[in-house]
Order: C-alpha cells, then sequence, then structure tokens
C-alpha cells in the first residue's frame, strides 16, 4: 500500500509479484498476451533487419537508413516487454524457437525482394502488429494494468509512425 492506496504489485513471499485485481489469471493473461506480442516484435524485429540488410535500387540509402531506424525502434521494445512479463509474474521467451511458436507475424527469406514489396510488406505487419498491441491493452485495461496499458500506447504510437513512413516512402510519385 502506497499512501493509503493499494499497490499495483503485491509479492507472493516467493519474490513473485502478481497484479492485485485478479492475481493468478490476471498476470497469467496478462503475460501470455505480451510474450506473444513479443514474439511478434522480434519477428519484425528480424524481417526489418533482413530488409535493411538486403535493400537494393535508386532509393537504397534512404530506405537502408530507414529499415535501420525502425529495427532499432522496434528492439527497442522487446527488453521493456520482457521485463513487464517478469513484474507481473511471468516467465517469457526462453529461445529462437519459442519465438516461432508464438508469433503472429511470418518472416521472409525469399532470395530477392524488390523495394517497394519491402516496403509493402513491412507496412502490413506494422498495421497488423499495431492491432495486436490494441488488443493487448484491452487484455490489460481488463485487470487494470495501467502500467502495461502506457507501455503499449507509446507502442503504437510508434507502430502507427512507422506504418505513414512506410506508406509515404512506397507512393508513386
Amino acid at each position: 500500500m502506497v499512501n493509503g492506496t493499494p499497490s499495483a504489485l503485491s509479492d507472493d513471499g516467493n519474490g513473485r509479484s502478481f497484479l492485485n485485481a485478479d492475481n493468478g489469471e490476471g498476470a497469467a493473461k496478462i503475460a501470455v498476451t505480451l510474450n506473444v506480442l513479443l514474439a511478434d516484435m522480434f519477428t519484425l524485429y528480424f524481417k526489418t533487419k533482413n530488409f535493411h540488410w538486403h535493400m537494393t535500387g535508386p532509393h537504397f540509402r534512404d530506405y537502408h537508413l530507414l529499415l535501420d531506424e525502425q529495427a532499432e525502434q522496434i528492439f527497442a521494445a522487446t527488453d521493456a516487454i520482457a521485463e513487464r512479463v517478469r513484474k507481473v509474474g511471468g516467465s517469457t521467451l526462453r529461445s529462437v524457437q519459442h519465438v516461432a511458436r508464438l508469433a503472429r507475424l511470418a518472416g521472409n527469406d525469399a532470395d530477392f525482394v524488390a523495394p517497394g514489396l519491402m516496403l509493402a510488406e513491412l507496412r502490413s505487419d506494422n498495421e497488423r502488429l499495431a492491432c495486436f498491441m490494441r488488443d493487448a491493452h484491452f487484455v490489460c485495461g481488463g485487470f487494470d494494468d495501467v502500467a502495461s496499458m502506457g507501455l503499449l500506447e507509446n507502442w503504437i504510437d510508434e507502430a502507427e509512425r512507422r506504418v505513414w513512413f512506410l506508406f509515404e516512402c512506397g507512393r508513386k510519385g
């Protein structure tokens, strides 16, 4: 309790923290939701770096730098997501295989992808990611996990910005 207000997190005596709203069920649902989102983030990070590494064409420099910036932004969120899972008492991803089992987004290992198709695919994936984040926000809100909700709101805004940039870069002028 802080200043007469119940703490959002409580300790079960074993060093694990759980949301007080519904302890076990709420924390478990939030952890699962955030772990699946984390798997999607790692998948999108790797795809973005893949396209960054394999970019070609007359806009190479601009697209190469854009995708590197976007990959860094996506990667930066992964640690906060994993730490949030741990804060609510969950266990987080442990391997690439675990990521592959949970991810809803798909990688792209084609030998060649045209730059315009790269941008379109990443735009679509970021749009889907923003939808997944909104779904996660709803789950967290159901258990009054305002800390996760706040983080998700920022990440939704970042995903929407990536969509916007990818859309503008992919426009035919």
